[in-house]
């Protein structure tokens, strides 16, 4: 198992974690864990690519998280069902939008 070494002072504080891609959310429960142990008051995760395969909802349920917020690039309606610490945002709107902010 890896090691996870916490770097500055998150007590009394709300603490966000941002990553690309979780697919066990192994990584983020375990570093949710670290910062509730060093006194962190909220730990948030905020994600592009919700995979979240095998045991990753009942991993998520019963961690340290206090919301996981995650886009639509993967499907996540099942996942919103049995998540209530789950957070989906839709991204149809800025890929429809992005043609027209092309630059010249």
């Amino acid at each position: 198992t890896a090691t996870m070494m916490l770097v500055g002072d998150v007590a009394g504080r709300t603490a966000i974690l941002i990553d690309d891609l979780a697919d066990t959310s192994n990584t983020i429960t375990r570093a949710a864990r670290l910062l509730k142990r060093e006194g962190a008051t909220k730990v948030y995760a905020l994600l592009t690519h919700g995979i979240l395969s095998g045991d990753a909802i009942d991993r998520i349920n019963s961690s340290d998280l206090d919301k996981v917020v995650v886009t639509n690039s993967v499907p996540q309606e099942d996942h919103k069902k049995r998540c209530p610490k789950l957070e989906v945002l839709e991204i149809g709107p800025v890929f429809a939008e992005s043609p027209l902010r092309r630059e010249y």
